[in-house]
């Protein structure tokens, strides 16, 4: 009797395993979906998380003015900017490490357009490093070093719109999802240790679109300036701005050229290796 009972046992579990044998395994290479949930107390403890919690690539920058994020490691992004006088200004930037971006920038004048003097400026040097990514109380905060200056003019041989230099930077959320301020200090050239602040803002709408504003290069009222702009998501890793510079400002540099507004507009796809 007993031995019937394992026989017939055995003839309902074969027919089991054959058809488990039989099926195809999945690709190893297929990965589970995973949602990922809303975490409203970790984003407001810890920003870096609230920055990759979205679909858009970290906002590193607003018009002029940084902020304190920063590509993740082994991510990288190629921003463009075209500007007056048919100028173009290119940034490439890397995540070598973790919190700490190297970039590099080039900026060359005239050359979309009839102009036939082009002249390519040589390139200049950009380190960001967030040391400090914040929690409910404090900004994230970052350090670094930016050597582009704006507006370069051949008869004064310096820029305009000087160079960052060296900074200190913050980024909060101001109570209002998506509202965010980013202000930072900075000094320029340290022959003259003069130290200058910028206030920037930024909206986010719905993840679609971004209105910036920035109040830069605060030192005396007079040579300060506002940019303001709209930046659209094109796709998560590709967005536009198109911004002005220099809002209300008026008058002439030395070189006689404009000190007006300015009207940008950039390009900038983030991605990751």
């Amino acid at each position: 009797m007993m031995r019937a009972n394992v026989l017939a046992a055995f003839l309902l579990v074969l027919p089991w395993e054959g058809a488990r044998a039989g099926a195809p395994e999945a690709p190893v290479d297929v990965k589970p979906v995973k949602i990922r949930p809303k975490m409203p107390e970790l984003h407001r403890e810890r920003p870096e998380v609230r920055e990759s919690a979205g679909l858009n690539a970290a906002e590193t920058n607003i018009v002029d003015a940084p902020t304190a994020a920063v590509l993740d490691y082994g991510g990288y992004s190629s921003q463009t900017r075209f500007y007056s006088h048919g100028g173009l200004l290119e940034y490439v930037s890397f995540g070598v490490y973790p919190r700490l971006n190297l970039g590099v920038a080039m900026a060359i004048n005239g050359l979309i357009g009839n102009d036939t003097a082009v002249r390519a400026r040589p390139p200049e040097v950009q380190v960001k490093y967030r040391f400090y990514d914040g929690d409910r109380y404090l900004p994230a905060l970052g350090v670094g070093f930016d050597g582009q200056g704006f507006d370069y003019s051949p008869t004064e041989k310096k820029c305009h719109d000087r160079q960052r230099g060296f900074y200190v930077t913050a980024t909060e959320e101001l109570g209002l999802p998506g509202l965010q301020a980013h202000p930072s200090f900075n000094i320029s050239d340290f022959d003259s240790n003069s130290i200058f602040g910028s206030l920037p803002l930024s909206y986010n709408i719905q993840d679609k679109a971004m209105v910036i504003f920035e109040w830069d290069n605060i030192n005396n009222f007079g040579n300060s300036r506002v940019n303001s702009g709209l930046r659209v998501y094109l796709t998560p890793k590709l967005r536009v701005d198109f911004a002005v510079r220099r809002i209300g400002q008026g008058g002439f540099f030395a070189d006689n050229s404009s000190r007006g507004p300015e009207r940008i507009v950039q390009l900038k796809y983030s991605g990751s290796f």
